[in-house]
């Protein structure tokens, strides 16, 4: 049985059924499993979610979830399906554009069952516009090309578009369908009306382009690929170590000033004034600028830079390693990493707690992501199935014993 603990969270009373699979999907589900409410994930038995290839990862993001297995488009699996959502608050599935409507499955289906349900549905190209796109595979970094985030991210030509690692455009899809699940509960509560949600991944990416869109669209500018320029710094952001690399974020007059007066600049007639930034329409000022500033990185470590930075006032952050976050104090002092045992293997894993911190009702890890079909039994038993009606749907392949 799924570990019985006290309540927990704000979210104690919300019941989730999670029919997504690899990232975007599971991961609104575990955004609410970590606040408390009941989560229960459901895998098919022809194929396990393809993120069990990563079983740590696993362990981590599909943390306090109940785990079974269920051939939703059989007849006998509909069945299943809408004892499970007669009560539930949210559905959450991840499929191609068109998926549950061919399998009728629509909306008006399931809130025939329970009125009150928000169905999110998490697609790369979303359930409406041209149809040759709505049942296109999609993975993370098919949003980011699509979205036109690609583009505006790494170095120059002749070097290649960046793809943002890892998986930006899945856990940026996975915070808006959070919210838009929630709001619309909200609202179902209020009304017992529920809603369906229609998240496109590559429109998520899209719109956290803010000032790069709004110039592309009305404008016709397509900035261009720059590294980690900014739209008008020349500094280079990163600069090299002898042990590493480092980001300093030039900018602000006071900080700038005292960078000015420690690489002794203070008297060059190219450093006159207010500065608040060291941009590329002053070449000769950048120019001496960056020299000094690469200079003084380049013989010293990490830790020097990055102290005597601060001591300046300036923005700055060693470019973090996972060894380095380790051993960082403040990383450990807030207790960033968190340790639970693995279900499946009993080992201790270590990962990122929960975030955001809630100071009243905490988020809790009650247990790391299960194995394959590991609660279904229990599952169907609280939804009222009797041992046999359980034995036979495994027996009909409904369901799957744990075989991974």
């Amino acid at each position: 049985m799924f570990p019985e603990t006290e309540k927990f969270g704000n979210l104690q009373d919300l019941k989730v059924i999670n029919a997504s699979s690899v990232v975007a999907g599971p991961f609104i589900c575990e955004l609410f499993a970590e606040q408390g409410a009941d989560v229960i994930q459901v895998e098919s038995p022809v194929v396990s979610d393809m993120f069990r290839l990563w079983p740590q990862a696993w362990s981590q993001d599909r943390r306090n979830q109940k785990a079974i297995t269920l051939n939703i488009p059989s007849e006998e699996g509909r069945e299943v399906l809408f004892r499970l959502i007669k009560d539930a608050d949210i559905l959450v599935e991840s499929s191609r554009g068109g998926t549950w409507e061919n399998w009728g499955l629509t909306d008006e289906v399931l809130w025939e069952v329970n009125p009150k349900l928000v169905v999110v549905h998490v697609s790369g190209f979303g359930l409406t516009g041209d149809p040759s796109y709505l049942r296109r595979a999609s993975y993370d970094s098919i949003g980011v090309s699509f979205s036109g985030y690609a583009a505006l991210n790494g170095f120059p030509d002749p070097m290649p578009p960046y793809i943002p690692k890892p998986y930006v455009g899945d856990f940026m899809a996975g915070l808006f369908g959070a919210w838009a699940a929630l709001a619309a509960v909200i609202r179902a509560r209020e009304t017992g009306e529920g809603d369906s949600v229609d998240l496109a991944q590559f429109e998520a990416l899209l719109r956290v382009q803010a000032s790069y869109l709004t110039d592309g669209i009305n404008k016709g500018i397509q900035h261009p690929r720059m590294g980690n320029l900014d739209a008008v710094g020349a500094c280079n952001g990163t600069e090299k170590c002898t042990d590493g690399w480092i980001f300093i974020a030039v900018g602000g007059a006071r900080p700038i000033r005292n960078m000015i007066e420690f690489f002794g600049l203070s008297d060059d007639p190219d450093f006159d004034g207010v500065i608040q930034s060291i941009t590329r329409d002053k070449p000769e000022r950048a120019r001496k600028f960056n020299e000094k500033l690469q200079a003084y990185c380049a013989e010293h470590t990490i830790d020097e830079v990055e102290a005597k930075m601060v001591e300046l006032g300036v923005a700055c952050s060693p470019i973090m390693t996972y060894d380095r976050m380790l051993e960082n104090s403040h990383y450990q002092q807030r207790e960033v990493f968190e340790e639970w045992e693995d279900v499946a293997t009993g080992e201790t894993i270590k990962g990122a707690a929960p975030v955001p911190r809630f100071k009243k009702r905490p988020s809790k890890i009650v247990r790391g992501g299960a194995p394959y079909d590991y609660d279904t039994r229990d599952v169907l038993s609280q939804h009222g199935y009797s041992e046999e009606e359980i034995d036979e749907l495994y027996a009909a392949g409904v369901l799957k014993h744990n075989s991974l």
